[in-house]
């Protein structure tokens, strides 16, 4: 399905370059000369033929996209579901994630501004927000919520049982490393998450201590799994 959706995005992103090329060379008037859109001219935009076909393309195109990802969720939804029914998810702004930053900030190793481009694409392809909807009504079946931690309380990217403590991380640092071996940073915060009190406000460290050993041989088994595979690893998890 993940293929599938990637094809469909692909060809997707090549409709939309095809038209975008389209329509300025049936339009060159109405472009100022680096590229962009003069607001000035007040003229009526040309369609050709060829134009108004590929608009219906593109249209089919994003249907077909999105009953693909929409397929998709319900099928990871049902592989969820069939783990356990006491799901419990981190509290997230979605939508502060896909607007930019306002910050005007220069990288130090190059001297050059830094993109204020945040998680907009990558949150419109995968959608989570849908994701967890679906989970939600799939649970409202057996009479059950989806659980949202209180994300400002747990702190589930900071804390530490071991220690019991909080270490703020920068957002780049993908691993965490403890006496007991080297943890990848989300996952952990997934462990946590799965350890908190029913008041889902605080971290049971008694349970977390008592299901770590579990959590870290199937850590391990994972991370040798996405390690051998003839694919790009994912470069949020830092291998």
């Amino acid at each position: 399905m993940k293929v599938k959706l990637r094809a469909y995005g692909l060809k997707k992103r090549i409709l939309q370059c095809r038209l975008d090329r389209q329509r300025r060379a049936n339009n060159p008037n109405k472009y100022n000369d680096d590229g962009t859109i003069n607001k000035s001219n007040r003229e009526k935009w040309i369609q050709s033929e060829n134009d108004r076909k590929m608009r219906k393309e593109l249209v089919e195109m994003s249907r077909k996209v999105a009953d693909k990802r929409k397929q998709a969720h319900n099928q990871l939804a049902n592989h969820i579901l069939s783990l356990g029914l006491d799901v419990r998810v981190e509290t997230m702004n979605f939508k502060g994630l896909q607007s930019k930053a306002k910050k005007t900030e220069v990288s130090e190793k190059t001297g050059q501004f830094k993109r204020k481009k945040r998680f907009g694409k990558s949150l419109a392809n995968r959608a989570p927000s849908m994701l967890l909807s679906i989970i939600d009504n799939k649970l409202n079946y057996f009479g059950l919520p989806l659980k949202r931690i209180d994300a400002a309380k747990v702190k589930a990217s900071q804390f530490e049982h071991f220690t019991q403590t909080y270490v703020k991380k920068k957002f780049s640092k993908r691993w965490n490393h403890f006496e007991q071996g080297d943890v990848q940073r989300d996952l952990y915060s997934a462990f946590l998450i799965m350890n908190t009190k029913d008041n889902l406000c605080e971290i049971d460290v008694e349970r977390a201590n008592k299901t770590w050993n579990h959590f870290f041989d199937k850590h391990q088994q994972e991370i040798e799994r996405i390690k051998h595979l003839n694919k790009k690893h994912l470069s949020s998890i830092g291998l």
